[in-house]
């Protein structure tokens, strides 16, 4: 289903292989793996699309992007605290975008993280709308 449904969005998609669940759950002390997450990662580790952005992170990326956000000193010095986020996909130029976690521990939707003012907006309630979103406009701010 996320195969077709981002092929049909993003002509230049180019995909991974499928995650095993096992690499999956590495995710999991992060704060946990949404389902739509952990579906599109079974099907595909990762798409990168728009000139090599990554529209959705692999494993790899989602595990090491988000240890370098909550582990790294000089981001506790400059930003809020990152441990409700789970960064999972960027922009290409420095803005991120992250499954928050709402209060009830369920995620809340996605946002976008602006490196340069530390503002997280609200940009998708979920990974499906967040694709089309983003599908459907031009350029690299296209939640702005």
């Amino acid at each position: 289903m996320w195969t077709e449904l981002i092929g049909r969005l993003y002509g230049d998609a180019e995909f991974a292989a499928p995650a095993a669940d096992e690499a999956i759950d590495r995710i999991l002390p992060l704060g946990g793996v949404p389902d739509d997450l952990r579906e599109l990662l079974r099907q595909t580790d990762g798409v990168r699309a728009e000139y090599g952005s990554g529209l959705v992170w692999s494993v790899q990326e989602i595990i090491e992007g988000n240890a370098e956000f909550r582990r790294n000193p000089a981001f506790a010095e400059l930003y809020a605290p990152f441990d409700r986020l789970l960064f999972m996909a960027d922009n290409g130029g420095g803005d991120q975008f992250a499954y928050v976690q709402a209060r009830d521990d369920r995620p809340g939707g996605i946002v976008v993280w602006d490196h340069e003012t530390d503002e997280r907006e609200p940009v998708a309630v979920s990974l499906r709308d967040y694709l089309e979103r983003r599908a459907a406009s031009e350029g690299d701010d296209w939640y702005r």
